[in-house]
């Protein structure tokens, strides 16, 4: 019988099998992943951005893992020879209206201890000369990318190296306090279940009594790459964001490899796993989706109808590029003709409160522990996350 059976083998679900065999190497741990290779899910369709830590409220979960989260898969690359761009990140302004809203993102960064500098227009042009901005940008040093795809496979070695068992092709449809039930193999005995579900993990919650106020909204990132060459923009360029929501905006960013890529939108979705077109579309999660909407739509919390107004517009390409355009000049539609692989975020709703979750959610059940909320930065994040959760959870 496993001492600690993970659901989901996503960058989260493995960070915390590997973080329990490191503080507790005698135990015996597997990952339940349901996919027959890794990384097909948020994990490995993310942008594979860094994040530095300076959106977040000062006294988030957000705020608190993801200046150590960098840190520490900065270390993690470097121990398992995955090169990380040390890129950094330029926020823009549009128009001198968004300049307050700059200066507050300065604020809240400089509180949550991460380095950034206010720049005028001519320090922009040497620090990246295809961005534009308003009166002043701000500057990130500390954002990087790396493969997030690689990262998920030596995340994966490693927790086999420490004697955890990686089971792929595990497709877990039932759990409870101190059992859980496969596809493959039926219902075995556990001594305590991990909730890392991603996309799924307000249902498994919900199995042990957990969440019940919660429901998964699901909203599709689109991504386009560039035919520039590998480093003509040397700088992820982002956009001021919306306050009111939990999305970055359409921004332009860097890959590991050097190429650019503009997205991603964020357009809501009917089901978890609609990637494109009807494939992945299941009935049952769009009739979920359809009782949440309307509440999200309606919410006080949210400017929801003109997110909604304007990203749906964003299917059409030659939109979403006009909207990275405004960030940087020089882009035109037929430079970035490569489609990415969509991603779903796996949003959180709390229908108690009508509102998205802003910050990470992990609750503890019987004999459980649920990770709810992982949404960007839960890739930068999920050491940090990890360390933080076992050393409650499991001290």
């Amino acid at each position: 019988m496993p001492d600690v059976a993970v659901i989901g083998g996503g960058i989260v679900g493995l960070a915390i099998a590997d973080e329990v065999l490191r503080v507790h190497p005698d135990l015996d741990v597997e990952v339940h992943e349901k996919e027959s290779s890794l990384a097909q899910h948020a994990s490995g369709r993310n942008s594979g951005v860094l994040h530095a830590g300076f959106y977040y409220s000062p006294d988030s979960m957000k705020a608190r893992l993801t200046r150590v989260g960098n840190k520490l898969l900065r270390e993690f690359c470097a121990e398992r020879g995955i090169p990380v761009r040390d890129t950094g990140k330029v926020v823009v302004t549009r128009s001198h209206d968004e300049l307050p809203r700059l200066h507050d993102l300065h604020q809240r960064g400089m509180a949550n201890g991460v380095e950034l500098e206010l720049v005028d227009e001519q320090q922009l042009a040497e620090l990246e000369p295809l961005a534009r901005t308003s009166g002043l940008a701000l500057w990130s040093p500390s954002t990087g990318s790396a493969d997030p795809v690689a990262v998920v496979e030596q995340l994966a070695a490693r927790v086999r190296e420490r004697g955890g068992r990686v089971l792929l092709g595990s497709s877990v449809v039932g759990a409870g306090p101190g059992w859980i039930a496969t596809e493959r193999d039926g219902r075995t005995s556990v001594g305590r279940v991990v909730n890392a579900a991603g996309l799924h993990a307000d249902t498994v919650a919900r199995w042990f009594g957990v969440g019940e106020e919660y429901r998964m909204l699901p909203f599709k990132g689109l991504y386009w790459y560039g035919s520039w060459p590998a480093g003509r923009l040397r700088r992820h360029v982002y956009p001021v964001p919306d306050p009111r929501n939990p999305f970055l905006g359409v921004h332009l960013t860097v890959a590991a490899n050097g190429r650019a890529k503009i997205g991603p939108t964020a357009i809501p979705a009917m089901s978890r796993e609609a990637y494109s077109g009807l494939h992945g579309l299941s009935a049952r999660e769009a009739w979920d989706v359809a009782r949440t909407l309307p509440r999200f739509l309606t919410s006080p919390h949210h400017d929801a109808r003109a997110l909604v107004a304007s990203e749906v517009p964003k299917y059409v390409h030659s939109r979403l590029v006009g909207e990275a355009a405004q960030l940087v000049p020089s882009v035109r539609p037929a430079d970035f003709r490569v489609k990415g692989r969509a991603g779903i975020r796996a949003q959180l709703f709390d229908t108690s409160a009508n509102r998205l979750e802003m910050d990470f959610v992990v609750r503890e059940g019987p004999g459980s522990l649920h990770v709810l909320n992982a949404v960007s930065p839960g890739w930068t994040t999920a050491l940090s996350m990890a360390r933080e959760v076992v050393a409650s959870w499991l001290p």
